[in-house]
């Protein structure tokens, strides 16, 4: 049996603040951001994920409060990592960090056409069943990117277009499970995004996930085998994830959810294919 663990990617909250408008939920919270709070949080999180993978971080920076949401830093597979490029130019500032991080640690890094827009592994996610990323477009990565990651990655690209734009990522509504499960919002995208959806994942390894849990980011979760840790879930969905033997973890982190994200916001997975799920 392996020692191997996957590697997760974080950054602490020291700088996070809500001072501009960059998606709906920006604008929805009616209580004002409890910065010790959120470092609270934070700190439960990353222990949480380090019973059952190893941590490492990136230094937060002053006047960059979206840092501590890895995720967009870019998207991993193998020893390659493509960083990306922010739709939003408050969040642009961010990108040399994550560059030079990338570089630093040993990844190939693909040098994106800054005219494109494209934001990491929030809109490209590693199927675990199928041999293909899914990549999202509609609000903040461009489909142009698609082609590009594909090359890069010498892997096939399959679109999913957003519709909600409460749901401006696909991994604030979709998310790959192990085993080839998948948990995910379908009215987030559009009716052939769906079909395509449907056509790949059998019924009986997809987990749909109602307004009720997703609007409280239930599909924004970190699944790590069969953990899968998320901010909190309904009573219905706690039943659907037990019913595929998925130990369901909740770890609070509602004071990031003011800014748009949960708990897979928070991270950035930088061992993909997942430990146990690579090729022998």
């Amino acid at each position: 049996m392996s020692d191997a663990r996957n590697r997760v990617l974080m950054c602490r909250p020291d700088y996070f603040t809500i001072d501009y408008v960059i998606n709906p939920w920006m604008t929805d919270h009616s209580e004002p951001l409890d910065l010790d709070r959120a470092i609270a949080q934070w700190t439960t999180l990353r222990d949480t994920i380090g019973e059952y993978a190893d941590v490492v971080t990136i230094e937060p920076q002053p006047g960059l409060p979206d840092m501590v949401f890895t995720a967009n830093a870019g998207v991993v597979l193998g020893n390659k990592a493509i960083a990306s490029h922010f739709i939003p130019h408050e969040r642009r500032p961010e990108e040399p960090h994550f560059k030079a991080w990338f570089k630093d640690n040993g990844f190939e890094l693909l040098a994106l056409d800054d005219e494109i827009g494209f934001e990491g592994a929030g809109d490209c996610l590693n199927d675990r069943g199928g041999e293909w990323l899914w990549a999202g477009h509609g609000f903040r990565t461009e489909v142009e990117a698609h082609d590009e990651i594909a090359r890069f990655f010498d892997r096939e690209v399959v679109p999913l277009r957003l519709v909600e734009d409460r749901f401006y990522h696909i991994d604030t509504c979709f998310c790959p499970l192990s085993g080839g499960y998948l948990m995910y919002h379908p009215p987030a995208f559009d009716f052939d995004t769906r079909t395509e959806i449907e056509s790949r994942v059998p019924l009986k390894k997809r987990i749909v996930v109602d307004t009720y849990d997703a609007r409280r980011f239930a599909c924004n979760a970190v699944n790590i085998g069969d953990r899968v840790i998320m901010n909190k879930a309904s009573k219905p969905l706690k039943q659907a994830l037990a019913d595929k033997d998925f130990e369901l973890i909740e770890v609070d982190v509602t004071e990031f959810l003011k800014a748009g994200g949960s708990t897979k916001c928070l991270t950035l997975n930088l061992t993909e294919p997942p430990v146990g799920e690579q090729a022998a």
